[in-house]
């Protein structure tokens, strides 16, 4: 018995209108979901340095339970990774510090820290790095609601 394989093609591949349909479809959902991530950029920033400035706060606690005060505007937030030289050095300061690194806000602005060692102020000032403004441009300290 013979077969004639003359008559069977094998398909590989995709055809053009295939391929067509994918290119169709992606592009619909990418116009589609795009403009809702795109406008959202801002407001996650501002998330994010609400939740630096709230870490930061943490470690300035956990700082002033071991020495029994704040590192002073002096000091600045560095007292957070080193053991402080200057100032009202603390006796008890834990070896590996309170955070591993003084953070950059999502702007890559330095947070803005104010202490005189019993009490502080920690905030970002938004997106162009001045104190006060209004929408992305606005301070978020730890008090800000998002």
């Amino acid at each position: 018995m013979r077969v004639d394989r003359s008559n069977h093609r094998t398909q590989a591949g995709f055809t053009l209108i295939e391929i067509m349909v994918v290119v169709f479809i992606l592009g619909l959902l990418v116009t589609m979901v795009a403009p809702r991530i795109v406008g959202r950029t801002d407001e996650a920033r501002r998330v994010k340095a609400a939740a630096d400035v709230k870490g930061i706060e943490e470690a300035l606690h956990l700082y002033k339970l071991d020495s029994g005060f704040y590192p002073t505007t002096d000091q600045g937030l560095e007292a957070l990774v080193t053991l402080p030289e200057t100032g009202n050095i603390p006796h008890r300061w834990n070896q590996d510090g309170y955070l591993e690194a003084v953070p950059l806000d999502p702007w890559g602005n330095q947070y803005a820290f104010l202490s005189d060692g019993d009490t502080y102020d920690v905030r970002s000032y938004g997106a162009d790095g001045v104190e006060g403004g209004e929408g992305k441009y606005a301070d978020i300290d730890g008090r800000t609601q998002l």
